[in-house]
């Protein structure tokens, strides 16, 4: 978003006081936001998404009445901002405040969800929309913009959801859709990134190589994450900055969580993965080395960074759905616009529900425990949270379809305004829905038991923390009665998670721990309310 205001009336009389005045505009609407999103938050619609995007409507409203119509964009959207400025502080945190032990025993299913899921999403968007198109005649697009447009339009927003899901009351639920949102991004943007250096013709050599493309996208750039918290852990350790100043290891971790995501970002890999990464590694061994008044400054300085980048994402892309120049070029046919988004809006419900239910189905085929299987409601569920589509959908648009966030083709511009349409309406309209369907669905502690009873005994420990381990667990039940262990192969076809996960703590507690630390009985708190 590039900070430029052409004119608005007297304000702008001196050039050079433009951003200046933009700038303070724009602080005043996120400032003013917060708060009515702050007096609106106990009511039976509204939660503070919503709030940013409705502010974002009306104030645009109100500049484009008062000036006649001469301004519209009073923000240029700027992808590059989006995804440079805003988007990393807020999927660090996601990664650094996660409940880890509770990721990591579903890790298997969120990928499903996220990867599987979001390529058949992917697929049915994409060869939905290039059929219908074409039975309609609308034959402007080639093959690669329909691809781009399923990558485009299968990154979901989740964050509507997440506010209303209590992560005590429904744990199995809220790891489910907060960890599918995350991989969702990073896999719409790697098909997205892969889409682009291909050719737009499918062919079987295509195909073996966009697969390629797709798999070291996502390990390099899972291991950088990996690599960049494990070496701001050993600095820390290793050099004790919190004996002389506190100051300096926070500011280390900052710098060092946003340098894996501009590394990823130079090496051309997934910042999203990169970065989401690196914040659960750092919170696993960076923070337990710092000093704990270091601990509180981190935990609430990198919560209030996602929490304002959320709301200046959504109250951007609510004033930027009003910027008059791509309307103007659309309204010569509104029969056709109209045909696109609403074609487009049905395709993204068909294909959240294939995903979704599919992944669901083979889910539960795998789980023989009744108290282990996803329920209809809790489907229905994920379903609705994957409806919602936001700035990651509109960047990627911009990035497609505009040069520096202009275009003079129609048929570009019909693509830019029927994603900012379903944006809009996805949010507003399944937005404002969200709350009394999330409460219709879930009752309160109904998911007390979805998680089965081994797991939801610990399930607020951090990942790999201390504690008893699963072998104590095998060998004894109740008042010391001991029971025949069953071999690690048995172990590892019968509970996979759980034996990689005792494993993996060993080696962890033999190895990474004494080189990088952390451990102890704390992890960064979870419950920082967005």
């Amino acid at each position: 978003m590039s900070l430029k205001l052409d004119s608005v009336s007297t304000l702008l009389n001196e050039p050079d006081a433009a951003p200046v005045h933009s700038v303070t505009l724009f602080v005043a609407l996120v400032s003013a936001c917060i708060v009515i999103g702050h007096l609106l938050q106990k009511t039976r619609w509204m939660n503070q998404s919503v709030t940013a995007l409705a502010f974002g409507l009306c104030t645009a409203t109100v500049i484009i009445l008062t000036t006649n119509g001469k301004i519209s964009d009073i923000l240029l959207f700027d992808e590059d901002l989006f995804f440079i400025c805003l988007l990393p502080p807020i999927i660090f945190n996601a990664g650094f405040q996660v409940k880890k032990k509770q990721f990591f025993q579903n890790f298997i299913i969120i990928n499903l969800f996220g990867v599987v899921g979001t390529l058949i999403s992917f697929g049915i968007i994409s060869i939905g929309s290039a059929k219908l198109f074409m039975k309609f005649g609308l034959t402007f697009w080639d093959q690669g913009d329909f691809l781009a447009l399923g990558a485009i339009l299968s990154a979901t927003d989740t964050v509507c959801t997440l506010q209303v899901l209590n992560q005590e009351d429904t744990p199995l639920l809220y790891s489910l859709v907060f960890g599918e949102g995350v991989v969702n991004d990073a896999t719409s943007i790697v098909l997205f990134n892969a889409i682009q250096k291909f050719s737009v013709h499918v062919t079987p050599d295509t195909v073996m190589q966009f697969t390629g493309s797709f798999l070291y996208l996502f390990s390099l750039s899972t291991l950088l994450g990996i690599a960049v918290g494990l070496m701001s852990a050993y600095i820390i350790r290793k050099l004790y900055f919190g004996r002389h100043s506190t100051d300096r290891e926070v500011a280390l971790m900052i710098l060092m969580a946003y340098l894996s995501y501009v590394m990823a970002d130079l090496f051309q890999l997934s910042g999203i993965l990169t970065v989401f990464f690196c914040g659960i590694v750092m919170s696993h061994y960076t923070w337990h080395n710092i000093t704990e008044s270091s601990r509180v400054t981190t935990k609430h300085t990198f919560a209030t960074l996602s929490f304002i980048s959320e709301t200046f994402i959504f109250l951007y892309v609510g004033m930027d759905a009003l910027d008059m120049e791509k309307w103007k070029i659309v309204k010569g046919s509104p029969g056709t616009s109209v045909a696109v988004s609403s074609t487009l809006l049905g395709l993204v419900l068909v294909g959240r529900a294939a995903s979704v239910f599919s992944v669901s189905f083979l889910s539960n085929l795998a789980n023989d425990s009744p108290i282990d299987k996803i329920g209809f409601k809790q489907q229905v569920t994920i379903w609705w949270a994957g409806l919602m589509r936001g700035a990651v959908s509109v960047a990627l648009a911009y990035n497609k379809f505009t040069s520096s966030g202009h275009t003079q083709r129609p048929k570009n511009a019909i693509m830019i305004t029927s994603t900012i349409t379903i944006v809009l309406f996805s949010n507003v309209v399944f937005g404002l829905l969200t709350k009394p369907l999330v409460r219709l669905m879930l009752q309160p502690r109904e998911e007390s038991s979805e998680i089965s009873s081994p797991k939801s005994s610990s399930a607020l420990l951090p990942l790999l923390a201390n504690g008893q381990d699963l072998a104590s667990e095998l060998d004894s039940v109740g008042g010391g009665i001991s029971i025949r262990r069953p071999s690690s192969l048995t172990m590892l076809i019968t509970k996979p998670t759980s034996t990689v996960h005792y494993y993996w703590r060993k080696f962890d507690n033999a190895v990474m721990r004494p080189i990088f630390g952390g451990g102890g009985e704390e992890s960064p708190p979870n419950d920082i309310l967005h």
